[in-house]
């Protein structure tokens, strides 16, 4: 139904008068408007007929509508609907050779490529508005498939701090960031006029405030803040990150008051009203070194057939009420981060290690849920309960495994024997309902008491990883199920389906290794995949190709469903010591008022959603790093001290240039430059993918297994070149020094 301007005019101004929650849809209505011209905020509140207050909120909503993206803001501060002006708002993440990419975090909208010169004074993370430059005639505009752009507007800075190491030239000092997609190097004064960094030398490592930067042509600049201390020096590649990551070290007093005030055992007022499960034979099973154990299992067989699995986690909505020190310092950190060397917990120590803790043969409170199966693994029931228990022992993976490989002997033999058949049986449906075995290796860098690496230890998703990893996924879709079906207002996990166009790109990647793969939009193609290069030489390399194709996972206040894990209802919920999204979904499941306590209508959960997803990947690129920059110390440090380690190694993909490698034993990726081939001279076969030797007619070729050692470390690409043993004199067995 069409009407005429004023017609419009009246029933927006009505709209607004009557609920000024609404103001949102009402200006976007306006904007949508084909008689719409531009309007700056004044003349926008004059069309709406707000009086003096609402144009305050009017201020505050076209803010934070143009930070989402949903309006933009063209010359003279007048705002149009992005579409309108070719405008995209999203964050840059920049390429090191300096071009960028700006992810809008929209589903269905493309990546839009911003060419280095394109990027302005933007930095790695920045939230931009892009204009499209190239492709915004594309048929599906608002796709911006194979779109260009660049940069008009920063609207918020991702950084104010940079960490980097302090160099000086003849005329000027400059700090050089660790993080290779900051490319500008930034202008500093030394002295700085700080007090805490008044002893900067070059070849300290800084961190610096940097000011404003408004122009390309010029590096940015800024103040040196604090000197963190010898670049290369122990412990401060962590410290490093730790700044570069903006993770807290420290906790508010008031929080650390809050978290004294809470009793260290569980007090006999707190088990009223709960049902006690200390007479079951509950147990824990975690990492050797996790000193927070927020879950804990036990299985019993029912009527011969069937099966009924209790997940009892820690109750931590128990101790941090929502609104309180302790529920704001969590939701800021919204999760913890495992670095190599530390933990930066979520909670303060008494609580993740202590009352929280679900250590053995003490009293615990916990959330429980109480899922039963049939002898087909079909979930035939589901209970939840606020509970007490008593672990009655605390395993380690290593240990369980140990113990499923044996015939039960005893108690908790039998007990894990149980548990693992159920636990097999719900991995088999997983997988044949069509959830995608994404599981990676991890590798441990073990440290001695000055922080330096001395071990990799590569960690096997064992039985005992797989048995823990399907009670925590039953128990995390039967908790979403059921807030879905109450409508109860929660955090869910998302895992959205993957973008067509990116899976075709895969798909010819997959080509090039010669298998055969149909249409990979079609799930069970995916799963024919990896089934056919599982325990293959180049499985990592094409699990990781996968992995970038999907979309990557977070939270949403809408359970849209979980891709990867094939299930449409996820969240959650086993963890609340390490994540907020955990204790939201145990808050919801207990019937908290979060509502009334903390703000958390619908709008507050999407607002709370967006920032977890960013503490968590913030995190997971923080752990990532440390793990790498350790890898690499241990490498240098073999080769500082003349006697590296001999390393098995698989060939990745064949260049002009060498041997891209993987070391499995140390999931790390490396080159062995031709030049170092010194027996021959090698010729690169572009359509085969291999070198030949010209003389010899030797073939190196992707998925040949080689014995290497170190040759060069390069900490700031990140990048390490690796030599054969044989050119170096002798190919001594695996695991032996080359001396």
């Amino acid at each position: 139904m069409s009407f005429g301007p004023e017609a419009f005019r009246g029933r927006l101004v009505a709209a607004v008068k009557t609920d000024l929650k609404n103001l949102r849809e009402s200006i976007a209505r306006l904007m949508a408007d084909k008689s719409y011209q531009p309007l700056d905020h004044v003349e926008m509140s004059r069309k709406l007929g707000l009086n003096q207050n609402q144009r305050v909120h009017l201020r505050k909503t076209l803010r934070e509508m143009e930070h989402a993206g949903e309006i933009a803001r063209i010359r003279k501060n007048r705002y149009v609907l992005p579409d309108e002006a070719d405008l995209v708002t999203g964050t840059l993440a920049i390429h090191p050779s300096g071009f960028a990419f700006l992810n809008t975090g929209n589903a269905d909208r493309k990546d839009v490529f911003v060419a280095a010169e394109n990027t302005g004074t933007a930095m790695n993370g920045d939230r931009v508005v892009v204009r499209i430059t190239r492709g915004a005639d594309h048929p599906s505009r608002k796709n911006y498939a194979s779109a260009e752009g660049r940069v008009i507007r920063i609207l918020d800075r991702a950084k104010t701090t940079i960490v980097g190491t302090l160099k000086q030239s003849p005329r000027f000092f400059c700090v050089v960031p660790d993080d290779p997609r900051l490319i500008h190097n930034v202008y500093v004064q030394v002295p700085p006029e700080a007090p805490s960094a008044r002893n900067a030398r070059p070849g300290d490592k800084v961190v610096v405030q940097l000011a404003e930067w408004e122009s390309r042509h010029t590096n940015p600049e800024g103040e040196i803040i604090e000197v963190l201390g010898r670049s290369g020096a122990p412990g401060i590649d962590i410290i490093s990150i730790i700044r570069n990551y903006n993770l807290p070290t420290e906790f508010p007093k008031a929080v650390m008051d809050e978290a004294e005030n809470i009793p260290p055992t569980v007090e006999p007022r707190s088990m009223s009203g709960r049902e006690d499960l200390r007479d079951k034979f509950i147990t824990t099973i975690d990492p050797d070194d996790a000193k927070d154990f927020d879950d804990a299992i036990d299985v019993e067989q029912i009527g011969g057939k069937g099966w009924r699995l209790g997940v009892h986690i820690a109750d931590v909505a128990a101790y941090v009420t929502p609104g309180s020190a302790l529920d704001r310092e969590a939701r800021r950190r919204g999760n913890s981060v495992y670095l190599p060397d530390r933990v930066i917990p979520m909670l303060p120590e008494r609580l993740s290690n202590g009352v929280c803790s679900l250590k053995p043969d003490v009293d615990r409170l916990t959330h429980s849920a109480f899922i039963e199966f049939d002898s087909d693994g079909t979930v035939t029931s589901t209970r939840f309960a606020r509970t007490i228990i008593r672990s009655a022992k605390r395993l380690t993976y290593k240990e369980a495994y140990a113990i499923l490989q044996a015939p039960p002997r005893d108690r908790l033999g039998e007990a894990l024997h149980t548990s693992w058949r159920l636990a097999s049986l719900l991995r088999r449906k997983r997988f044949a309902h069509g959830s995608l075995d994404l599981d990676f290796p991890e590798v441990k860098v073990r440290l001695d008491a000055q922080g330096r690496p001395i071990a990799l230890e590569r960690i096997e998703n064992d039985e005992s990883h797989q048995l823990i990893e399907e009670f925590m996924l039953a128990a995390n879709e039967a908790v979403a199920r059921e807030l879905k079906n109450r409508a109860i207002p929660t955090i869910y996990r998302v895992h959205e389906d993957p973008d067509p166009e990116k899976l075709a790109e895969y798909r010819q990647l997959i080509l090039s290794y010669n298998y055969k793969v149909g249409d990979l939009t079609q799930r069970r193609e995916i799963q024919k995949l990896l089934a056919a290069i599982k325990g293959k030489p180049e499985e990592p390399a094409l699990k990781v190709g996968l992995l970038k194709s999907l979309k990557r996972a977070r939270y949403l206040p809408q359970p849209l469903g979980h891709y990867g894990l094939a299930k449409t209802n996820y969240l959650h919920f086993t963890s609340p010591i390490r994540r907020y999204a955990d204790l939201i979904a145990h808050r919801s499941l207990a019937g908290v008022k979060q509502t009334r306590l903390s703000g958390m209508d619908m709008a507050s959960l999407a607002t709370l959603s967006q920032h977890i997803s960013d503490t968590e990947r913030n995190a997971a690129e923080a752990e990532m790093e440390a793990v790498k920059m350790k890898k690499l110390e241990f490498f240098e440090r073999q080769l500082t001290e003349r006697n590296p380690q001999v390393f098995r190694a698989i060939i990745m993909d064949v260049k002009n240039f060498g041997l891209v490698i993987e070391l499995p034993d140390a999931l790390l990726t490396g080159l062995i430059h031709v030049s170092s081939l010194q027996d021959d001279f090698y010729q690169f076969d572009a359509a085969q993918r291999r070198l030949i030797a010209r003389r010899s007619r030797k073939r190196y070729s992707i998925g040949d297994q080689l014995e290497v050692l170190v040759a060069r470390v390069d900490r700031f690409k990140r990048q390490i070149d690796f030599a054969l043993a044989d050119n170096v004199g002798r190919r001594p067995a695996r695991g032996q020094k080359h001396r």
